[in-house]
């Protein structure tokens, strides 16, 4: 991997076309541009961990736009705000296996629409065309959840067989 210069924690910083390759894929994809790079960062810095000044410096943005996308972040729980070791800044770390975190999210992701699709399903009526299509989407939604548990438990079984990362 290649590398910029190392931070004035010690830490090398990652790529920074890798961030953006990565970065712009996420944005491309609908999440907003600063988390999405923030949390490309992250990814591909060799210990999940940069601090907001890492950040400033690594991606050109202000103190307040890297705490507005780390905010967003942590609110989806793709991030973590942990202290530095002896220090009083604040490091953001990402998982190993962030993209599981998320997507098992299942309840809070889903939940709420479930809930105001089957209460709009009843103020419709449910023998409507409108109100079967919500129902269908409540039913969809309830399924997407239950494989989300089963997939859930095959990554977890993936993961215990799969070869410890040399270091």
């Amino acid at each position: 991997m290649a590398t910029s210069e190392p931070s004035t924690t010690g830490r090398d910083l990652p790529d920074p076309a890798v961030v953006e390759q990565v970065g712009g894929t996420l944005a491309s994809l609908g999440m907003q541009l600063q988390p999405a790079r923030v949390f490309a960062a992250l990814l591909a810095t060799e210990d999940g961990r940069l601090t907001s000044a890492e950040l400033v410096t690594l991606l050109g943005l202000s103190p307040a736009a890297v705490s507005g996308a780390v905010r967003f972040l942590t609110s989806v729980r793709m991030v973590r705000r942990e202290r530095e070791r002896g220090s009083r800044r604040d490091v953001y770390v990402v998982q190993d296996d962030a993209w599981h975190d998320v997507m098992v999210q299942k309840e809070s992701l889903y939940g709420p629409l479930v809930v105001a699709l089957t209460a709009a399903r009843d103020a419709v009526g449910e023998g409507t065309r409108a109100g079967e299509r919500m129902q269908l989407s409540v039913e969809f939604l309830e399924f997407v959840m239950t494989e989300m548990d089963r997939m859930a438990t095959r990554w977890d079984e993936y993961k215990a067989r799969r070869p410890a990362p040399s270091a």
